[in-house]
């Protein structure tokens, strides 16, 4: 048995190596410290990596010429570069788009005539169509709304909060499925669709409050019920959308008799810290839940310069610690913005995997992207998780078995010395370093 690290990162951002161990017989091997792999304990098929397609994101690619398209959508979606295959997108308006709109707008529209695409169809549609043909079809969609439309909500304003008024669910929910079946006409693959982001956030752009029994009658009484009238009901519906810290709460207050058979999952952000005890306990008591981690991305006003560099362990640590209480996927903010962060209609700017400069056309990958892209790239879309432990929560590990047969296991080294490891797997050990402050890939292989 052989493994293979790698922590070489196109782009040249980390100072990586190869190294090639022969794995022997286990009484040769040392003892300590000591990571060990159990293949033959297996968890969830990880769907894949992807990112959040807005009306942003589509416009600083239309200000793309023809060539740095083609690049920019090569390194997301190929199997030889980052290999994303899922993407989220967002139904109306939110922060991260050239201003607000939503597809309808006349309370008296109950029959939806005045419906528009036009926004949707203007700048995400050709990046996800490119995004499509990069990947041979194989494109994987979740639909999210900020906000439903201002005159349906309490306080008359797509932003700032405020709930969906009753009289208004089934209205919504009816939009909500247009919206879904505008998708599928374009030959979109909508996997699955979540109720609200971030359902507990007031925020000075596009947001919506539903307390859990709101989210669960709308889901029980209206969404669901036109999504099966509308034939949508294979579309997985996923539930709260927001960060962990409330995660297992709004689940137990959601999840019942009357609506289990309607949920396939809980998605979850990662703004509010690690959690992974709340995620823990949605594993023990809904195991049929599906979990999925649907934003993740740095906003400049709250993080520095020097943050944002350092984000890449901030992500390997998030990403290790949801894989093994369960992730299934895993969604990255905005994918490409421009060099300030924007557009955002808020100016709430972020950073993402690329920034493009308008001006002199040059796409920069940042940190996070290069994090991502050794993850991505390894841990493919159908691998199954395995079972493994660390000697320290300084060396952290997640392993899957990949559809070719080969393990491939992610090492992150947060500490700020090298650190030799035995790795230990059925009778076999083999001996290997891990660079300073650094994520690297082992894969191993008969």
């Amino acid at each position: 048995m052989k493994i293979t690290y790698q922590n070489k990162i196109p782009w040249g951002y980390l100072d990586g190596f190869r190294q090639n161990i022969l794995m022997t017989k286990e009484e040769d091997a040392n003892e300590m410290p000591v990571i060990n792999i159990y293949p033959e304990i297996t968890g969830q098929i990880f769907e894949g990596f992807g990112g959040s397609v807005t009306e942003g994101v589509g416009y600083i690619y239309s200000l793309m010429d023809e060539e740095t398209k083609k690049k920019l959508i090569h390194q997301f979606f190929s199997p030889e570069e980052m290999n994303y295959r899922v993407v989220r997108v967002n139904m109306d308006s939110c922060d991260a788009c050239t201003g607000m709109y939503e597809a309808v707008s006349d309370p008296e529209d109950a029959e939806l005539k005045s419906f528009s695409f036009e926004r949707t169809e203007k700048y995400i549609i050709p990046f996800l169509e490119a995004a499509k043909k990069e990947r041979d079809g194989d494109l994987s969609v979740m639909l999210s709304p900020w906000s439903p439309p201002a005159f349906m909500k309490t306080n008359g304003n797509r932003k700032l909060g405020g709930h969906l008024k009753p009289e208004f669910y089934g209205m919504w929910a009816k939009i909500l499925c247009r919206y879904m079946k505008e998708f599928r006409a374009r030959g979109f693959y909508v996997q699955r669709v979540s109720i609200q982001n971030e359902a507990n956030a007031v925020q000075i752009w596009d947001s919506c409050v539903y307390t859990a029994q709101e989210e669960k009658v709308f889901l029980r009484d209206h969404l669901v019920p036109e999504m099966r009238k509308e034939g949508l009901d294979d579309i997985e519906v996923f539930i709260w959308d927001h960060n962990k810290e409330r995660l297992f709460e709004r689940v137990r207050d959601t999840v019942d008799e009357t609506t289990k058979d309607m949920i396939t999952g809980v998605a979850y952000h990662w703004y509010g810290g690690d959690h992974f005890g709340a995620i823990d306990l949605v594993r023990r008591f809904y195991p049929d839940l599906k979990m999925i981690s649907s934003e993740n991305g740095l906003e400049f006003r709250v993080n520095s310069p020097e943050k944002v560099e350092q984000a890449a362990f901030r992500a390997a640590h998030e990403i290790v610690g949801n894989m093994n209480l369960g992730m299934s996927a895993f969604y990255e903010w905005a994918v490409v913005l421009d060099s300030k962060g924007g557009p955002n209609h808020v100016a709430n700017y972020c950073s993402a995997s690329f920034l493009y400069d308008p001006e002199s056309g040059e796409l920069a990958p940042q940190s996070m992207q290069k994090c991502y892209w050794l993850l991505s790239h390894y841990i493919v879309s159908g691998s199954v998780w395995i079972a493994s432990s660390s000697f320290s929560d300084e060396v952290e590990i997640a392993a899957f078995r990949r559809p070719d047969g080969t393990i491939a296991a992610i090492a992150v080294n947060r500490s700020s010395e090298a650190q030799p490891v035995t790795i230990r797997m059925q009778g076999e050990g083999g001996s290997l370093i891990l660079p300073a402050r650094s994520i690297g890939v082992m894969v191993i292989s008969e």
